[in-house]
């Protein structure tokens, strides 16, 4: 009987050992960050008549997303959230870098509760400060609340000069909103477990890393509304 046990023991031991494995893989935080950044961007893009621009989105070099942010995020100088960011290449959208944001303030419209966060950067010189190791919105990069409405043409001159515009949505209002001081910076780690390997920003954004499956609902929004080419 013993022996019977042990040998049932063992047979096991495989499949749990499986479990394991698997459990892990679903539990990897990365993966997690890129799925949910998918759902947030599929979300605030089929808002029937307060999203983020058709035109601006067509003419963006890189998205950023943001999921979840939470109130205690707000105060100046704490850790705000992660997210991921994807930009334009020559062989369409790059693989997701993993990102922070901290510091800073994100305008009025934040308040209390969870809040999903979207930028889109609108020229080359915003997609070099995403190569960064850190960089000031702001600052290194200017940056405004940018204008909400499917149909909107934002062709004003401020609009224009702006290298990154960025929107909010905070229970169901969705609004464009300043980061205005806050930092944003690659998320190394993350990027790590993300592709098993040490990994450039640059490397990433570039379209040098292959996209991961987890990723796909990203592309899939992404290439139904900005499917302008990006300008020289």
């Amino acid at each position: 009987m013993k022996y019977a046990a042990s040998l049932a023991l063992l047979s096991l031991a495989p499949l749990s050992l499986a479990s394991l494995m698997y459990g892990a893989v679903q539990e990897n935080g990365a993966q997690k960050r890129v799925a949910a950044s998918g759902e947030v961007l599929s979300e605030i893009l089929h808002a029937k008549d307060r999203g983020i621009p058709e035109d601006l989105l067509g003419k963006a070099q890189c998205v950023g997303i943001v999921p979840s942010l939470k109130r205690a995020g707000f105060i100046v100088g704490a850790k705000y959230g992660k997210g991921v960011v994807v930009c334009r290449t020559d062989r369409g959208w790059s693989a997701p870098a993993t990102i922070r944001i901290e510091g800073g303030s994100f305008g009025f419209q934040i308040g209390a509760g969870e809040t999903d966060l979207v930028f889109i950067v609108m020229n080359h010189h915003g997609v070099e400060d995403l190569m960064k190791d850190k960089f000031t919105l702001g600052g290194d990069a200017s940056a405004m609340a940018g204008p909400v409405g499917r149909s909107g043409e934002a062709q004003t001159d401020a609009l224009m000069r702006a290298e990154i515009l960025s929107y909010s949505r905070a229970h169901g209002i969705f609004a464009g909103v300043s980061l205005e001081g806050s930092t944003l910076r690659p998320d190394n780690d993350d990027n790590r477990e993300l592709y098993g390997r040490e990994v450039r920003q640059r490397e990433i954004l570039s379209g040098q890393v292959r996209r991961p499956a987890v990723a796909r609902p990203i592309y899939f929004e992404l290439n139904r509304y900005s499917r302008v080419k990006r300008p020289s």
